[in-house]
């Protein structure tokens, strides 16, 4: 008889909602900033979600189920050079390992760099984002060159790194995308699960439609004043 396997939640529906969304718009946001011309307004649109989603994360990886929560996948640099070395601990295999916790770091931080790039910058033909009106032309012009020239690029090598990793595991035969679409583990070892009730579930469309008022409201400052 081979060991009990337990079934755990470890992905909360926000977190996989947040996740695949996410994947959306970022792919939205390639396709409308490659085509330019009036697919600039899709690409506003779509970097508006990606913020608003951005927002919602971070408020989540407070508050949200045990194993999405920012608490649960920072590790020490000790515990990344024991992973490394094939040292890992249990629960290194249930949420984010050390490695891809520092992949989702990155991620979040580029894609939040991306986006707050793109609210200072302009394309000078018909579109500029709706806070270049509060700082300098200089500034402008930073946040445009790194937003089209360096912000696209690096995301672009963290996505490939990403599906790279995605596909490794899978080879391995540990499928982290199905985890992701339906939020189960099937672990060796019972460990605490992640909330994921209808009160959770509120909670975290409220937090969402907050980051939406303050995003849409972000986007109506380059609106003339009279």
């Amino acid at each position: 008889m081979g060991p009990q396997i337990y079934r755990i939640r470890v992905w909360d529906l926000p977190t996989r909602v947040f996740h695949w969304a996410l994947v959306v718009c970022v792919i939205g946001l390639a396709i409308t900033g490659t085509v330019g011309g009036n697919a600039m307004v899709w690409h506003f649109r779509f970097g508006y979600s990606v913020l608003t989603l951005l927002l919602f994360r971070i408020v989540w990886g407070l508050v949200g189920g045990r194993w999405s929560r920012f608490g649960a996948f920072i590790y020490s640099p000790r515990s990344v050079i024991n992973y490394l070395k094939g040292r890992g601990k249990a629960e290194h295999s249930v949420g984010h390992s050390p490695i891809g916790a520092g992949s989702v770091f990155a991620l979040l931080g580029f894609l939040m760099a991306q986006a707050g790039t793109g609210l200072l910058s302009d394309d000078d033909v018909a579109f500029a984002g709706p806070l270049t009106r509060f700082v300098s032309n200089a500034t402008v012009n930073l946040a445009t060159n790194y937003h089209k020239n360096i912000g696209k690029w690096v995301l672009l090598a963290l996505v490939a790194l990403h599906i790279a990793a995605i596909v490794f595991y899978l080879r391995r035969k540990h499928n982290l995308v199905n985890a992701m679409v339906h939020g189960d583990k099937h672990l060796v070892a019972p460990v605490p699960a992640s909330r994921d009730d209808s009160a959770s579930r509120i909670a975290a469309l409220l937090v969402l439609g907050v980051c939406a008022a303050a995003v849409y409201w972000v986007s109506t400052l380059d609106a003339p004043v009279f």
